[in-house]
């Protein structure tokens, strides 16, 4: 039992977890989960987190629009949601560039400019970032540096090192899920990456250590243990820094 780890991104809104969610949260919480950060694709998903965290004092909701949704007008509708329960939200996400989706110049700009009104938001509210940068990693940094953002957190980032570096001086966090135990790239990522800056996180119902297999909280444990083996530390030596980086990015949860 190692209490106190936090899940910083999940989608436990999700249908797949419609049959037995409270399981679920159930097997998190014996595996040492604390809080679980629950970011959101679209506005019905920002309402369900908020109802399904009053049921469930561990899960911590977010609202973002997903790239995939981007559209400036479905972005102001959920930005008024969000400003109208600002008090409830633990962080805005999950957000950001997907250029693996947006193959068209058109279609990226649209991303850039709701990512951009995300940020102004975070800043407003001073909230964390959840931010996906799928295909886009640099573009998405760039943006967020140029943006003045400060509390970021880059989710399961698919891009190199050299991307990377610049969030890290800027004081950027990075989340791994356990899929790292098969990702190559992550691997040599996390390899790169100083303690520092690292979170965990489940990415639920994907990114499990097992392809095709649904993921659930209680395996955020699988990627304390697979960074300890990267970097050749002690398990309790990546919980300890994890515990703190996600202290000093979301305060206590």
């Amino acid at each position: 039992m190692h209490p106190f780890l936090i899940d910083t991104h999940a989608h436990l809104c999700d249908q797949a977890f419609d049959q037995d969610r409270q399981e679920v949260i159930n097997r998190a919480q014996e595996a040492g989960v604390s809080a679980i950060v629950m970011v959101g694709e679209t506005m019905e998903d920002a309402r369900r987190n908020l109802e399904l965290a009053g049921q469930h004092p561990c899960l911590k909701p977010a609202a973002g629009l997903y790239p995939e949704f981007a559209d400036m007008v479905e972005a102001e509708r959920l930005i008024d949601f969000i400003r109208q329960h600002a008090a409830r939200f633990y962080a805005i996400g999950e957000v950001g560039l997907d250029f693996w989706i947006a193959k068209e110049e058109a279609e990226r700009e649209v991303q850039r400019l709701v990512f951009r009104k995300f940020i102004e938001l975070a800043s407003e509210l001073d909230l964390p970032l959840n931010v996906h940068s799928r295909s886009a990693g640099r573009q998405a940094v760039a943006l967020l540096l140029e943006q003045g953002a400060k509390r970021v957190q880059m989710h399961a980032f698919d891009g190199r090192y050299s991307a990377a570096l610049p969030a890290v001086e800027a004081g950027f966090f990075f989340s791994v899920p356990p899929s790292l135990v098969r990702s190559r790239q992550k691997q040599k990522l996390v390899k790169l990456l100083p303690l520092f800056c690292l979170l965990v996180e489940s990415d639920s119902p994907v990114l499990g250590p097992d392809v095709g297999q649904r993921n659930e909280p209680a395996n955020v444990m699988i990627a304390v243990k697979a960074i300890a083996e990267i970097k050749g530390i002690a398990v309790d030596a990546v919980l300890a820094a994890v515990r703190e980086n996600t202290r000093r990015l979301y305060g206590d949860l």
